[in-house]
This record gives C-alpha cells, sequence and structure tokens, in this order.
C-alpha cells in the first residue's frame, strides 16, 4: 500500500498545558544516549533520511508505508515547532539514521526507532529527551499516539508512567460500484470544490471546530495543512451551500497509487446538523472517488470526536487503530499517569488529516 497520512492528536484536556514561552538551547538528553550513537537537530535537509527511516519502522509495523515524505515535511514546519530546539536525530557510528524525535508545543511528541537499534536503550533515551524538551517548553503533560500493532512501544510507555486515553481508528469502505447518493437537504444545493472555494471553506471548519480548539488557525496555516497541499483533490472534495453560504465541506486527498481516496477533514455549520448532510457530502465524494477510479476511501477518526456510529451507519470499518498516551509530567518525578478525563464534546485533532466531524 502506498502512503497515507499519519493520524492527528485530539486537543482536548488532557493535552498538556503550555506557558507559551520558548526556552534555551535544545534539551540535552538526560543521561546521554545509548554508546555509539550521537544526535543533533533536524534539519530540512534530513527529510529524506527521516523518511526512510519511518518508512522502515512502518514496513516491520504494517508491512508497508503509511507516511510520505510531504507528511515529515509538514511535521517540521508545523507552526510553533522549532527543529533546532524541539527535534532530534540520532544517528549510529556509521552516520546512518537509528531514531528521531519531535516535541510540539510543550505538549505533544513523537519517537521512532529503527528495528535494527531496538532493544539498546534508544527508545527510552528518546522519550527522556522529549520529556525533557516538553518540561523545558513549559508543559506540564506530554501526549503520544502510538499504533496498537506496536505491543513493545505500548509496554515502554507504560513503563515510564504513559496512560492511554483517546482511541484513532483509521477507517476504511469499498467501492466496488458506484455508491447511491442521498438527496440533499431542502434549500442546500451540492457540488464539487471550486477555485475561490478556500475561503469559505477555512472559514466554515475553523468555526465548526471553534468551541474546542486551542486556537483558530490563520488561513495561510490551515492552508498549508489543506487545500495547498499537492495531494488536495477538489473534484473529490464536496461542498455545500444554503442562503449564497457554505454550510458543509468533505476535503479530500488523492493518494498517488493507491487505489482509494482519503478524505481530510469533514465539516457541517452547527445550524445544518442532524439533517443528514455529512452523509450526503461523504457519499458524493465516494462517488466521484469511484468514477476516478478508486476502488475504496479511508479517513481517520477518534473516539473524542464521538463519530465512529456515523461512519459505521455509512459501511465504514476499522482498518487499522492507534492509541494517544499520556503522562504527567510532575516536577522532579519521570513521570505520572494522566488520569483518563471526561472528553466533553467532539474534539478535533489540532493539525492532524481528521478533523474528525462536527456534522450530523
Amino acid at each position: 500500500m502506498p502512503d497515507l497520512p499519519r493520524p492527528g492528536l485530539p486537543p482536548g484536556p488532557y493535552v498538556g498545558r503550555h506557558s507559551g514561552q520558548r526556552s534555551g538551547p535544545p534539551a540535552a538528553v538526560p543521561g546521554g544516549l545509548p554508546a555509539g550513537y550521537r544526535g543533533r537537530p533536524v534539519t530540512g535537509g534530513d527529510v529524506g533520511a527521516v523518511h526512510a527511516l519511518v518508512a522502515v519502522c512502518e514496513r516491520a509495523l504494517y508491512g508497508h508505508v503509511a507516511t510520505g515524505a510531504d507528511d515529515i515535511a509538514a511535521e517540521l514546519a508545523r507552526p510553533g515547532l522549532d527543529p533546532a530546539r524541539d527535534t532530534l536525530l540520532v544517528r549510529d557510528a556509521a552516520g546512518a539514521p537509528a531514531g528521531w524525535g519531535w516535541v510540539h508545543g510543550g505538549a505533544r511528541s513523537a519517537v521512532d526507532v529503527h528495528p535494527g537499534h531496538r532493544g539498546r536503550g534508544l527508545g527510552s533515551a528518546l522519550l527522556s529527551w522529549a520529556e525533557a524538551r516538553a518540561r523545558a517548553s513549559g508543559g506540564t503533560r506530554l501526549v503520544q499516539s502510538l499504533p496498537d500493532a506496536d505491543t513493545a512501544g505500548a509496554r515502554l510507555l507504560r513503563s515510564r508512567g504513559y496512560a492511554p486515553f483517546v482511541t484513532e481508528w483509521l477507517l476504511q469502505i469499498a467501492l466496488p460500484t458506484e455508491p447511491e447518493v442521498p438527496r440533499a437537504p431542502a434549500g442546500v444545493t451540492v457540488r464539487p470544490f471550486r477555485p475561490g472555494d478556500e475561503r469559505a471553506a477555512h472559514r466554515l471548519t475553523e468555526d465548526a471546530f471553534g468551541a474546542w480548539q486551542k486556537r483558530r488557525k490563520p488561513y495561510a496555516e490551515w492552508a498549508r495543512l489543506t487545500v495547498d497541499r499537492t495531494d488536495f483533490a477538489p473534484a473529490l472534495s464536496t461542498v455545500a451551500f444554503a442562503g449564497g453560504r457554505m454550510v458543509g465541506a468533505v476535503l479530500a486527498l488523492d493518494v498517488p497509487g493507491s487505489g482509494e481516496g482519503f478524505i481530510d477533514r469533514v465539516a457541517v455549520r452547527q445550524d445544518h446538523r442532524g439533517r443528514g448532510l455529512a452523509r450526503v457530502l461523504l457519499r458524493e465524494s465516494f462517488r466521484a472517488i469511484h468514477r476516478r477510479g478508486g476502488r475504496g476511501c479511508v479517513l481517520w477518526t477518534h473516539s473524542a470526536a464521538g463519530a465512529l456510529p456515523l461512519y459505521e451507519r455509512l459501511g465504514m470499518t476499522v482498518r487499522r487503530s492507534a492509541t494517544v498516551h499520556g503522562v504527567d509530567l510532575g516536577a522532579g518525578a519521570r513521570g505520572s499517569a494522566v488520569a483518563p478525563q471526561r472528553p466533553g464534546p467532539p474534539q478535533p485533532p489540532d493539525d492532524g488529516p481528521q478533523l474528525g466531524t462536527a456534522s450530523g
């Protein structure tokens, strides 16, 4: 299988609080790296090497690559992430990448270790670095999403006080025949995304989750994550209008060589929810994907969004899952488990590929 974007992280009350201060030089690795390894921040020239490392990890886990080089570049270009302070690339004695990690906003992190270098303490060292960097940034809690197939990684996180609290699912649907599309609600017009829809789609998607997101993304940042992506597919994306205003949108990606579509974001304006509009929009995009030659479609959602029943009613099933783990970065302790908290209203990922669903 070809590349599919990685899941995002929902920024609910379980995501660590951050002071907003950028402090000091890159965090040192507490206790240092294992013998024979050296580390430095990731640079723009490392994207290819980091992607190769991630690809090896994913092939070992899934049997295929699930992250593209563009996704690595997007992670490194995320607003608020300073590669010089917030990333670490570890190489072995021969100079080959052995592991890497990043920390964003003192609250979110990711760590990958090459399968050939596991069991040597490198994963623990990278986690120690991530926790130290989060503390230096003013973070009090740190979260990390881990594929459920990575049982060894889950054991390592639990040994360091991380606790699971949110589940993410990659959902799939087969499209062997052209899907039927239900009639749009009265007064609503549905059509493919067109040039000029970008600003309205930004306003709609940001408004749809404005009560729950940590902050509203300015257009340029939002566009870089959505409509300005090289794989954004306007012809596979669907929008809805009522009274001259956009009231619903499904934004889709065209993943080359995949034979399937990828739904990136789904949103319906609050006063049009509960009318079946999300179902119409998704079915329209499914039909466009089928007519383009796709024989399936996938999307990410998570337990805090509460959208799984909607997708299941559309015939989607779970392809694979991941779990968000969190740890309390208490002063003087290596970390203690983040107690599971009631997620409250649907929470979209902060800047991940799937906004979840504010729809009906």
